[in-house]
């Protein structure tokens, strides 16, 4: 990339942004609450700019930022606010529109992990990255990837397996 200066980071934040914003979108899980976010971590980013090696990627610093970010604020909010929909019915047919309500229902359990179980799910599954990479990047062991991703998907198992009625009956 070059020297670090504010042409890169503009270049950056132009081929970079939307992928970061999907990610913090998803480590959030509220639109608006991940474009503050990404504005305050890409803040943060600019004023250490200078000081990144210009031959390393800066993409998993920033995504570091936004992880501690994310895990900063729900530490500071002791009651999460959560809006109760109507639940599906008993028997369920398949519309065409399945999969958006699928997805949905998906984001809405995801919300409701623990931020690092949360961040663990989305570097590891939605930003494919490796245990290794994923610990790299939340600063933490490989082991502690491992066992917070299998927590994680076990309670989005146990959950989705409860709100979700049988395909087919």
């Amino acid at each position: 990339m070059g020297r670090r200066d504010d042409q890169s980071f503009a270049e950056f934040v132009t081929a970079r942004g939307t992928a970061l914003l999907r990610t913090a979108a998803l480590l959030c899980g509220a639109h608006q609450d991940a474009e503050d976010i990404l504005q305050t971590a890409l803040e943060k980013a600019y004023r250490h700019w200078k000081r990144l090696d210009p031959d390393s990627d800066p993409e998993p610093y920033v995504r570091r930022i936004l992880v501690n970010l994310v895990i900063s604020r729900s530490r500071r909010w002791k009651v999460l606010r959560e809006i109760h929909m109507a639940k599906p019915p008993e028997l369920p047919t398949t519309s065409a529109t399945h999969a958006v309500e699928l997805r949905g229902t998906l984001m809405e359990e995801l919300n409701r992990l623990g931020p690092r179980q949360r961040a663990v799910l989305v570097l590891r599954f939605w930003e494919d990255l490796s245990e290794a990479e994923t610990a790299r990047v939340l600063g933490c062991s490989v082991g502690t990837v491992k066992s917070q991703a299998s927590r994680g998907l076990a309670r989005l198992r146990e959950r989705l397996d409860r709100n979700l009625a049988p395909m087919g009956s």
